[in-house]
């Protein structure tokens, strides 16, 4: 990297110096030079130099490189605008550049956000005393008057990426900021670059990342129900990162012409995403459970009691939709609908199977224990405690 930069310094260097040259001879001289050749010299190599840096940065992955290229041309630049060369064209060329520089950004970003999301042990934040509390939220937005009414120790709703994620957030901002800089433009154009740089981090880097972490094979019931809880408090602090923008360029959000940050689509997605996974992952556990279900359709009297499946389903549902207390109330109550119906569903197709010929009274008997041992458990308050509260529950 320090190589290629001081290639392209001395490249930039030598340039400068020759027309600097030229510059002192036409006015030193008579005759000699005149204004028409030096200006239709500097047009043919300012061509050739842009062709030259446009070809350069395009391979470039290096942000930080990209930076210093950036910085280069505009020394450069404002160097031989100084002798009276015109250099629009550089500026204009430090446009495109600045589209790669941004790509390189996303690209190095979204290496970040995965390393988080697979660091993440998706369980709420712990917090031991007010220091500890203190320490979480100045580095992430976040405010429950209930929450602080507990005595510590406690725990924040959120897990540890979420706080790391807002402020990878705000390091993009700084670093898309960095190319915006020395580029002689207004504080509303630097906004408008700002915000539609980041709207690009959120609603494509950051979207792809949870897209994919939702579809993990090791993402299961419990750390989807967190990224829903997550993903509503990193849209809850949208609003602080227009501030956070408004803040470095003096520009008011209320102005006209002012972009806003497409945050709360990204999130709302990504929460319909693990909302459609924990529906599908419950229904596959409910599949897994109905699989080893080893009725014995010719069986001359019951067991006497529920079949050892069903009763490890039940286990199993109950402190599932535990989970689902922290989930909020609608996404509750349709997965756990959902997991009823389904189950309802699979032991009426087992008991209205093709293949099955013939069937005894006591094969009969022990399926309706089962049966009845759902009814039992729904008597005994087994369902989602949000389909409680709203008069749900589980009928099979």
């Amino acid at each position: 990297k320090h190589e290629t930069v001081e290639g392209y310094r001395r490249y930039f260097s030598q340039i400068v110096g020759f027309f600097v040259v030229e510059d002192h001879i036409l006015h030193v001289t008579q005759g000699l030079v005149t204004r028409t050749y030096t200006d239709e010299l500097w047009n043919m190599a300012l061509s050739k130099i842009i062709a030259v840096l446009r070809t350069h940065s395009s391979y470039c992955s290096d942000p930080d490189l990209v930076l210093e290229l950036k910085n280069l041309i505009v020394v450069f630049a404002d160097t031989l605008q100084g002798y009276g060369f015109p250099v629009n064209r550089l500026f204009d060329l430090l446009f495109e550049i600045r589209d790669q520089y941004n790509e390189t950004l996303l690209k190095k970003w979204s290496g970040l956000f995965r390393d988080i999301f697979e660091a993440d042990n998706y369980s709420p934040i712990p917090v031991a005393n007010e220091e500890e509390y203190k320490i979480v939220i100045s580095k992430f937005p976040f405010q429950d008057p209930e929450l602080d009414k507990q005595s510590f120790p406690k725990k924040l709703p959120m897990s540890q990426s979420v706080p790391q994620i807002y402020i990878q957030v705000k390091e993009f901002i700084y670093a898309s900021l960095k190319f915006s800089e020395s580029l002689h433009r207004s504080s509303t154009e630097i906004d408008d670059m700002l915000r539609k740089s980041t709207n690009l981090l959120l609603t494509r880097t950051l979207s792809s990342c949870l897209q994919n972490l939702i579809k993990k094979p090791h993402i299961g019931l419990t750390e989807l129900v967190q990224i829903i809880i997550n993903t509503t408090h990193l849209e809850q602090a949208c609003k602080y990162l227009e501030d956070f923008i408004s803040n470095i360029t003096n520009i008011s959000q209320v102005t006209v012409h002012t972009a806003r940050l497409y945050g709360l689509s990204t999130f709302k997605d990504a929460r319909h995403a693990a909302e459609g996974e924990i529906y599908t992952k419950l229904n596959q556990k409910i599949d897994e459970f109905i699989q080893i279900a080893d009725y014995d359709w010719t069986m001359s009297e019951s067991d006497g009691r529920a079949s050892g499946y069903l009763m490890d389903l039940i286990n199993f549902l109950r402190s599932t939709f535990q989970v689902f207390t922290h989930l909020p109330g609608k996404v509750a109550q349709t997965a756990c609908m959902s997991a009823c119906q389904h189950l309802s569903t699979s032991l009426m197709q087992m008991l209205l199977d093709s293949e099955l010929k013939q069937i005894s009274m006591g094969a009969i008997q022990q399926f309706n224990l089962d049966v009845i041992q759902c009814e039992c458990k729904k008597l005994q308050m087994l369902f989602c405690p949000h389909c409680s509260k709203y008069g749900i529950r589980i009928i099979l």
